[in-house]
């Protein structure tokens, strides 16, 4: 199951007649995926697209840190949103997301807490993030970038050293790896499910 790749018309499949995920799309590689998705829009794509990747070479968190994406180890993705919010409102935006984590990671035996502002910790280690990047649009609901990592099946040694110390994952947590697939179809429908407030 470790390394394995994501199964796309699984969680395609399992998204089907949702906001989110109307449309998914899995990158093998990409430098973020808030960035792929930002470069794949226009002013007409509709909201609910999800940017998937195996990996990223330049993921980033809040205030530019870098967020460590190694290969087919965890979930990194971003969702296209339009929600009825000024552009400078995001922080309800992050709480939400952040929430939804939280419950899904619960879901797999892993109880989490959010940090303000984005950051989502077992104990006092890192085990998911959450970054949202608002983008105004003239005369058409602002765009809202929702990035999302999540620590999976990575062991300590697949952490650099500068954080090792600071980040976990399941497969640290419960001693085994974890069916990403899984994990990414329960956060969706989450995201989804609890997105109608915004909607």
């Amino acid at each position: 199951m470790c390394d394995l790749p994501l199964r796309l018309e699984e969680i395609r499949n399992a998204m089907l007649d949702r906001l989110i995920g109307r449309e998914i799309q899995l990158l093998e590689t990409t430098r973020s995926t808030n960035d792929a998705i930002l470069n794949y829009i226009t002013r007409e794509t509709a909201a609910g697209i999800v940017v998937f990747a195996e990996t990223q070479t330049a993921g980033r968190g809040q205030r530019g840190n870098v967020w460590e994406s190694a290969v087919r180890k965890g979930l990194w993705f971003s969702v296209l949103l339009r929600p009825q919010i000024a552009l400078t409102d995001s922080i309800p935006l992050t709480s939400w997301a952040a929430a939804c984590v939280c419950q899904t990671l619960l879901q797999f035996g892993v109880e989490a807490i959010m940090k303000a502002p984005n950051d989502i910790l077992v104990g006092d280690r890192k085990i998911a993030g959450v970054l949202i990047e608002m983008r105004a649009q003239p005369k058409a609901p602002h765009l809202a970038i929702v990035g999302i990592g999540v620590n999976v099946n990575q062991l300590p040694q697949d952490f650099s050293r500068a954080v090792r110390d600071r980040a976990t994952s399941f497969a640290i947590i419960r001693g085994c790896s974890v069916d990403r697939t899984a994990v990414a179809i329960s956060l969706l429908r989450r995201l989804d499910d609890a997105y109608r407030r915004y909607a």
